[in-house]
């Protein structure tokens, strides 16, 4: 081979490489971007394993920013993590926040969705897993195409799967549905607007092309009028009468209500429990303490702080004279007490508050005292129990909560007596119920109860051969 001819050939080789390399490096290139793709994106229901699963989400990612008291969790990509799954991004940070125990804050123009606090965005998206789970899938089909649909007047979220067609109601008790119904998703009221102005649009290309139809044919041929809903004639002017202007009124001070408790709810707990504070001391200096019961939970509830609303009434409605006190408002405190047993613990925060205002008078009456707090149903047994095996200095100092403990022993002991006693005439009773025995009289028509005595063992008597 010549020089000539041996070039031409590797020229020939190096083109043919050239040109395989370039159609191997596109693929490369995007087999990684599909896979960097798949990375950055998780399937919105977890548990279904496809990797071609059709619903996607970015993943979470959460940006720490400040220190000590102000550091908080800026979560980067919330809207476009709430845009996958169709939901405002209010609701799974507030979400978040009810999990948590946080404060969270949002600047929807900035797109700023914040936690308090320091969280990981691996946390945060297991957390969204179970948002996700109660608010987003279908109860039926487990599609996450679902529309919420919120009554402010009946206090109901219902739900409806496009994908099946199931409806729903979700369950309310979880606190983030006290926060939907304050703030309803704003789809259902834009879609309806849209479509007023698309149809409104779509009337006035009509007219325009029938006029021009018109004037262009026949002038003989006369069309008639397409016939207008009559819907259109009732934005041109609205009723003036009393009544209309009452019920305008009434709309707009429920709104300015839910704006202001949307609000409230945003603020500090401190700052939630100084205006629960603040409200219950106004209700005592203008009178009208002694009939605002309901007023009082009501507010307490508004603002999220039930649970803390004995350790407040406590300070405001008790002192040196607190037994007769108990009496008195009896009523304010189960509200917040009945079967709740975390309001009884701050029932107990706050008499070691009011015991250290009033130490002299009322350290030795400890034990009266949570006698006639368990008398008046505020502390439940167990609660009492628990209090007393550990001496705490959250209200307190140390040695206060000691001697407060040491004077409420006596008391405890009883309980536990009286405990122990009941559990014993309890097995007593089981025991005295396995010897009765129910007998119906066919001639008294109705049941009567006797005591069966326990059989004995008969004995074998001795035969007497002689006596035979």
């Amino acid at each position: 081979m010549t020089a000539v001819g041996g070039d031409m050939w590797i020229a020939r080789e190096v083109h043919a490489h050239h040109q395989h390399s370039q159609l191997i490096l596109p693929l490369r290139a995007a087999k990684k971007v599909l896979e960097r793709s798949l990375k950055m994106s998780v399937n919105v229901n977890r548990s279904v394993l496809d990797q071609f699963y059709r619903y996607k989400m970015p993943r979470l990612i959460a940006k720490v920013e400040g220190k000590g008291n102000g550091i908080k969790t800026v979560i980067v990509n919330m809207v476009d993590v709430a845009k996958a799954l169709n939901r405002p991004p209010t609701y799974p940070t507030k979400f978040f926040g009810c999990e948590l125990g946080a404060q969270t804050q949002f600047d929807a123009k900035n797109d700023r969705y914040i936690v308090n606090g320091s969280h990981e965005a691996n946390k945060l998206q297991d957390m969204l897993d179970g948002f996700i789970r109660k608010f987003v899938l279908c109860s039926e089909c487990d599609n996450p195409e679902t529309d919420l649909h919120v009554n402010p007047k009946k206090q109901t979220i219902g739900s409806s799967c496009k994908a099946c067609g199931n409806r729903g109601m979700l369950d309310t008790r979880h606190k983030l549905c006290t926060f939907i119904l304050k703030n309803p998703p704003e789809s259902d009221s834009s879609c309806v607007k849209e479509k007023k102005e698309k149809e409104k649009k779509n009337r006035k290309k009509d007219k325009e092309n029938g006029s021009g139809s018109g004037e262009a044919g026949n002038h003989n041929d006369i069309d008639a009028p397409d016939v207008v809903d009559g819907e259109d004639d009732d934005d041109w002017a609205e009723e003036t009468t009393e009544e209309a202007q009452r019920r305008r009124m009434e709309e707009i001070s429920d709104h300015a209500k839910n704006l202001t408790l949307s609000e409230d709810l945003e603020k500090p707990l401190e700052e939630r429990v100084n205006m629960f504070y603040n409200f219950v001391k106004q209700k005592k200096e203008s009178g009208a303490i002694g009939s605002a019961d309901k007023e009082i939970l009501a507010e307490a509830e508004r603002l999220d702080v039930r649970a803390m609303g004995p350790l407040i009434l406590s300070e405001l409605l008790f002192d040196e004279n607190i037994r007769d006190q108990i009496k008195k408002y009896k009523r304010h405190f189960l509200r917040f007490c009945h079967n709740d047993k975390k309001a009884q613990k701050y029932l107990l925060g706050g008499f070691e508050c009011l015991v250290k205002l009033h130490q002299s008078q009322l350290l030795p009456r400890v034990p009266i005292v949570l006698k006639d707090l368990y008398d008046a149903d505020f502390l439940e047994e167990d609660v009492i129990l628990t209090w007393a095996e550990k001496v705490s200095k959250k209200y307190v100092s140390k040695e206060l909560a000691k001697e407060i403990h040491a004077k409420a022993a006596p008391f405890v002991k009883w309980l536990k007596e009286a405990e122990e006693e009941s559990e014993g005439s309890e097995a007593e009773e089981e025991e005295d119920d396995e010897n009765v025995e129910v007998v119906y009289s066919s001639s008294a028509r109705e049941l009567k109860v006797e005591a069966v005595q326990p059989e004995k063992a008969e004995e074998d008597d001795d035969l007497d051969i002689d006596a035979i």
